[in-house]
């Protein structure tokens, strides 16, 4: 008698409770999801291996289909038990913990050839650090705990030849023009709170193009690119958000920022933190590393997948003032110094900020199609507690301690990771690489003084940049020495403070700023500057990146190369703008807020 075989009706009621689950759309009532386990750094750390793994296998067969570029579909990890699942609507591929765990001893996760719901541009993060230090960094060897930086400038690239500004406001213009700062007039000092100044507004930003392009472009943090009129705020320069403040430092709490007028320059006072165009006035008390990074947190949790984000965090730490919560600070008693205690405290708050962030373009599904980028601003204050060492010079100065920057990128688009890259990058070309990246066009913008040079950072290719101009400061000069030297200033004034890099050569006229090469504290002792009344220096960069042997009296005809270089330069040059301070700008008049006062 043949044997009759009964319906699996508990297979069946499983299967239709399965349909209940997080990814089906169909929630039921009464119905509660399962609890999702927590996830741990090793968990995230396991899920991009296999994304490398499953890319590279990914590529291989795509190239023999003669598809040069693969597709593959974002990965997330959900807290339920059971194999990998696909979200029709998400275009996401989902695997639970329990399986991702298995499946990462096995390399065994599975995929669906599915087509990223996105536009194809990637998303770009942006994060700089103010006045952060060279030696600040774990990976240069410092005390101060940076892991999460650390990570991810590993497995990514680090740009070890890359340079920035020696000031703020500095920077900020050639990374947001991809233009010398001598070509709009902003060569001197800062744009300080009460002076009537700004990057010009016939300069094309790096938001502008990326807006044209079709992202969502977002602030957080520090402007300092002028706001005496609203045209020159963030939203009207190509932000559709700003969250932040307009002026260069502030209290970290009380988000207040002290000013004034020549000889009085701590009798003003006003807030100033923005949401847009409106003042903050609640957040009082809130630490800004923590409050820039949950703003950065909430917009990335808010973003449009179809559409592309260029996100701008551009942190307060570690500029001074110098302030952290005291349970920050206690981490680092072994430290006798108390500014460079407080800055440790303040550098690791922002290192746990920036994996914060990060986490959270893995958790809502951006990271794989993003390039994130972190730079400083300019060299560390040694006397705020940052170290350049063993660089010389430090924050406002034209040595390289002033000048070269902490930098890396770190993005599932590199192709060649997990090296140190010594190709000579400037701040000015971000402006032509991400627009590149963003398929965009630089047709239209004045010319530029940076380069596109993703190539150079993903494929290890040779940079397309063979000189940086540092600067030229007519405003700022030093008395003719009476001592002549053998070139005379018939080329190019040398008591100007200027500076040129032009492939492994690096020259420097006038005062180029903080000249001392400061050490660690319990290191060696300072070591002294140069002798009263030197001002021309040449340095071989790659061979002394220390600054230490001058080679102007060896090698004249380099001088005399760089010299009309400089000249070459200072002939293209804008006059100076540097205006008076206003007396309109006090915040008194203006509800004890800093803001637009013209």
């Amino acid at each position: 008698m043949a044997k009759v075989r009964k319906p699996n009706t508990f297979r069946r009621k499983r299967r239709r409770d399965n349909n209940k689950g997080p990814l089906s759309g169909k929630f039921q009532p009464g119905h509660t999801p399962p609890k999702r386990q927590p996830l741990t750094e090793e968990d995230y750390r396991r899920v991009e291996e296999i994304r490398r793994h499953r890319r590279d296998e990914w590529e291989r067969a795509r190239e023999q289909e003669g598809n040069s570029t693969p597709v593959f579909p974002a990965f997330v990890v959900v807290g339920s038990s059971g194999p990998a699942r696909v979200c029709s609507r998400c275009r996401v591929v989902a695997v639970s913990v329990s399986y991702f765990q298995k499946s990462v001893r096995r390399q065994d996760v599975v995929y669906s050839d599915i087509q990223e719901s996105s536009s194809g541009k990637p998303n770009i993060v942006f994060i700089l650090a103010d006045d952060y230090g060279w030696n600040d960094i774990g990976y240069h060897g410092s005390v101060i705990r940076t892991p999460n930086l650390d990570r991810l400038a590993a497995e990514g690239v680090k740009l070890e030849n890359y340079y920035v500004q020696p000031l703020c406001s500095p920077s900020r213009c050639q990374l947001m023009t991809g233009r010398y700062q001598i070509r709009y007039g902003l060569q001197h000092s800062l744009i300080w709170p009460p002076q009537p100044s700004g990057l010009p507004l016939d300069e094309v930003t790096l938001p502008q193009r990326l807006k044209e392009g079709g992202y969502s472009t977002h602030i957080v943090g520090k402007w300092h690119l002028g706001f005496y009129k609203q045209d020159y705020t963030p939203t009207h320069r190509g932000f559709d958000t700003f969250y932040g403040y307009l002026t260069g430092a502030e209290d970290y709490w009380t988000h207040r920022q002290k000013g004034g007028l020549p000889g009085q320059p701590q009798t003003w006072s006003g807030l100033d933190l923005r949401d847009q165009n409106r003042p903050v006035t609640d957040q009082n008390g809130t630490y800004s590393t923590h409050l820039f990074a949950n703003k950065a947190i909430e917009i990335i949790a808010q973003q449009d997948k179809n559409k592309p984000m260029f996100l701008f965090l551009s942190f307060q730490a570690v500029h001074d003032p110098l302030q952290a919560p005291e349970e920050d600070i206690s981490r680092y008693s072994h430290i006798s110094d108390t500014n460079r205690r407080v800055y440790a405290a303040m550098t690791t708050i922002m290192d746990q900020a920036v994996g914060n962030v990060t986490r959270a373009l893995k958790q809502y599904g951006l990271w794989d199609n993003t390039v994130l980028i972190f730079s400083t601003d300019n060299g560390g204050r040694v006397d705020r507690g940052g170290i350049n060492w063993p660089l010389r010079g430090w924050k406002g100065s034209l040595w390289e301690g002033g000048v070269r920057g902490v930098g890396f990128v770190n993005s599932p688009l590199i192709k060649a990771k997990g090296r140190t890259s010594d190709a000579l990058i400037h701040i000015s070309d971000w402006f032509p690489t991400l627009v590149g990246l963003a398929s965009g066009s630089t047709n239209g913008t004045k010319p530029l003084d940076g380069h596109d040079v993703w190539e150079a950072i993903s494929d290890g290719k040779p940079s397309p940049r063979r000189e940086i101009l540092h600067n030229i400061d007519p405003m700022f000069h030093t008395v003719p020495s009476p001592r002549p030297h053998q070139w005379g200033d018939r080329v190019f004034n040398t008591s100007v403070h200027a500076a040129i890099r032009s492939g492994d050569w690096k020259l420097l006229t006038g005062y180029p700023g903080n000249t001392s090469r400061v050490p660690p504290p319990s290191s060696t002792k300072e070591e002294p500057a140069d002798t009263p009344g030197k001002h021309l220096w040449l340095f071989n960069i790659r061979e002394d990146p220390e600054e230490r042997t001058d080679l102007s009296q060896k090698h004249p005809g380099v001088v005399q190369e760089l010299l009309e270089k400089l000249a070459r330069y200072n002939r293209t040059a804008v006059p100076v703008f540097y205006p008076s301070f206003d007396p309109q700008a006090n915040p008194a008049l203006h509800g004890n807020i800093w803001g637009p006062w013209s």
